[in-house]
């Protein structure tokens, strides 16, 4: 079963449209420019894993200007330079009360690092330029010389540990009613270096500054944001596998766990 594009057909995916009535749609959220080391490996794992469990995933790639898909079921965005986010700027508060709407109608989101940030209430960069967010999230972002880069494992109640690559100035804080993805152990990482938070978490809208990218590494928050988003659309998550795709997950499950266990090994 495919990873479909609307506008393009990915040949490395399977069939396509073999459970017409199980499609789930997934929007990559400026791709263009929100696209940095390596998160368009989240928007792939997603699409595979979707069509393992024998749904029907279709991927609208939304850039500045692009018309909005008339459905959505999972959003999932990037990170990228200052100037990326300047960028996307304009286009984002247009397309922020939809944005905002999917939100709080259960629509599960993934934002990574520069969209993480834009997800909150504001970022100031290091030179002191304020770029406002959409106030998805409850969290603020101060740039800063410093940088926060290397391997970590933060400790998540809802998915295990999860494990990825950070690699960020921006110290973000949290506000109000937004609880962080997880905890970190060592001072000097996570969303601040200061108090042991890593991402943010209102409900289905996720943010992280873990790169590497996330979900290939980390199969229990994948499959956590498909969870939610085949039980919002068909009211169940409910898989329909053969023996070659339940063998498919199994082998991508564990050459996930050797990533894992390799970036949890390696020192910052």
């Amino acid at each position: 079963m495919p990873a479909v594009n609307e506008a393009t057909r990915h040949p490395s995916d399977v069939e396509t449209n073999q459970h017409p009535d199980r499609r789930i749609d997934v929007v990559s959220l400026y791709p263009k420019d929100m696209n940095i080391y390596g998160d368009w490996g989240n928007v792939l794992t997603v699409m595979r894993r979707l069509s393992l469990y024998g749904y029907d995933p279709v991927l609208h790639e939304y850039n500045q200007g692009d018309p909005w898909p008339d459905h959505v079921d999972l959003i999932l965005g990037g990170g990228g330079q200052d100037n990326g986010q300047k960028k996307i700027t304009d286009d984002l508060f247009a397309r922020a009360d939809t944005l905002r709407a999917l939100a709080a109608d259960g629509v599960p989101m993934l934002m990574i690092c520069g969209l993480y940030q834009l997800f909150g209430e504001y970022f100031e960069t290091v030179d002191g330029t304020r770029l406002d967010g959409i106030g998805i999230l409850g969290a603020y972002t101060v740039g800063r010389e410093h940088r926060m880069i290397g391997n970590l494992v933060e400790h998540s109640e809802e998915f295990g540990d999860i494990i990825g690559y950070e690699n960020h100035s921006g110290q973000t804080f949290l506000t109000g009613g937004t609880k962080p993805l997880g905890r970190v152990d060592a001072d000097g990482t996570g969303n601040n270096g200061t108090d042991h938070t890593e991402g943010a978490r209102f409900g289905n809208v996720i943010g992280t500054y873990m790169h590497g990218s996330v979900l290939p590494k980390n199969p229990r928050l994948a499959d956590g944001l498909i969870r939610i988003a085949a039980e919002r659309r068909y009211g169940a998550f409910a898989p329909r596998q053969d023996d070659q795709q339940t063998a498919e997950l199994r082998r991508i499950d564990d050459c996930a766990q050797h990533a894992r266990d390799v970036a949890a090994s390696r020192p910052r």
